[in-house]
């Protein structure tokens, strides 16, 4: 288990901590991880897809990007770490109704692995966007 990271409650789903990304133990770990699963869809370049906020012909919406410039970090940790680890709930990680192709690796990654490919997204934040995204993580804990 990678220390200081999850913080189990008793007969309940794991409860984040704020996920660090300066630790390159972790940012190395998820990295291939996310270059094979998450990057045909996010990008190699965590860009997403393009056209990511328009509708596509299914109705469903583009893989957005994980950059700066998409939403993720505007998101704690642990509502991140809820998205893919059981992909996106409508009612619970999504609006009702919600249709996405975002698929839960609840069978595929172990929860130290999703954290870790969470920290290598984030490692890719500027400072003041970690820092934005560290204050919204910290008050959802509270």
């Amino acid at each position: 288990m990678v220390a200081g990271t999850l913080l189990y409650v008793q007969g309940r789903t794991p409860g984040l901590a704020f996920i660090d990304p300066a630790n390159q133990t972790l940012v190395m770990q998820g990295k291939p991880i996310y270059e094979n699963l998450c990057a045909s869809c996010h990008g190699v370049s965590l860009q997403g897809q393009p056209n990511w906020r328009e509708r596509m012909s299914n109705g469903r919406l583009p893989a957005p990007p994980h950059d700066q410039s998409g939403h993720t970090w505007h998101h704690p940790d642990a509502l991140l770490f809820d998205m893919v680890k059981n992909g996106l709930v409508p009612g619970k990680t999504a609006p009702p109704g919600y249709q996405s192709d975002m698929p839960a690796y609840r069978d595929m990654l172990t929860d130290e692995e999703i954290v870790a490919v969470l920290a290598y997204i984030k490692s890719s934040w500027p400072v003041k966007v970690l820092k934005v995204q560290k204050e919204i993580t910290l008050q959802q804990q509270q």
